[in-house]
């Protein structure tokens, strides 16, 4: 079975003549003891160039006698469509806590790492259903700290703890607009934040308060707005006045419909 089948990551062997000598030399010929396929997997096919995913589109037609090929990527809009046309497409969904937490404890407990739940729980949060992206912080926080903390993820993957979150929500929507502009840019630099995490990390706060639906509505697409901005290599100053701009404004609607 091994010599039936050939694993490449694309992203490390993405040109064309990585197709055109080492997959194309590969499917030509076919085992003298077996009938099956020759299975081709390429992971992070999305990595691949384009003269690339050209050149194997035109394998595939070819060999389709011999080979069968398993193309794994995360975005699929960066697959040209004559490759995704040759395809059946399998979507899957990040997996669930209830898979995530289980597998995370059993590496612990194997590899003999000491965490307490609330840095289990920060985990599963970050890693946001990817198996893998929750294992690298892992790893990388023993590595720094020794012992896996909750403050030891936030701080080795630069994101906003919950509890900065909800202080700078908290100064969003009670505090006059140069205060909050001026506590939120010092957090930004003493705690070496980005704009668009804490942009990102407040819209699911936003949900959970409550207010009219139009108005939530306005901030949520002003949030958009100024991520995709910051996407951009924008000012994250000249942004951080829009952010703290969109929820003064929000708050001032909020005043006038309760009155």
């Amino acid at each position: 079975m091994p010599n039936m089948t050939l694993e490449l990551n694309a992203s490390d062997d993405r040109g064309i003549n990585v197709v055109r000598e080492e997959i194309q030399d590969f499917v030509s010929t076919r085992s003298v003891f077996s009938n099956t396929f020759k299975l081709v997997i390429l992971d992070e096919c999305d990595a691949m160039t384009k003269d690339a995913q050209m050149a194997l589109r035109r394998v595939i037609e070819k060999y389709t006698k011999n080979a069968r090929f398993c193309l794994i990527g995360n975005y699929v809009s960066k697959i040209i469509s004559a490759l995704q046309s040759r395809c059946m497409r399998f979507r899957f969904p990040p997996l669930e806590e209830q898979f995530v937490r289980p597998r995370l404890q059993h590496v612990v407990d194997v590899e003999g790492v000491s965490i307490d739940a609330a840095a289990m729980d920060a985990l599963i949060a970050l890693g946001s259903g990817d198996m893998r992206r929750s294992l690298n912080i892992l790893q990388s926080v023993h590595m720094a700290y020794g012992k896996v903390t909750e403050a030891g993820v936030y701080n080795c993957t630069g994101n906003p703890s919950p509890t900065d979150m909800q202080e700078v929500f908290n100064w969003l929507l009670n505090e006059r607009f140069s205060t909050v502009f001026k506590k939120i840019m010092q957090m930004q630099l003493e705690q070496g934040l980005a704009l668009a995490d804490i942009t990102r990390e407040l819209h699911p706060l936003i949900f959970r308060m409550h207010m009219p639906t139009s108005i939530r509505i306005d901030l949520v697409s002003k949030l958009a707005d100024i991520e995709h901005r910051l996407t951009l290599a924008t000012s994250e100053e000249l942004q951080l006045g829009a952010l703290v701009g969109a929820f003064t404004e929000a708050r001032e609607k909020i005043v006038k419909v309760a009155e």
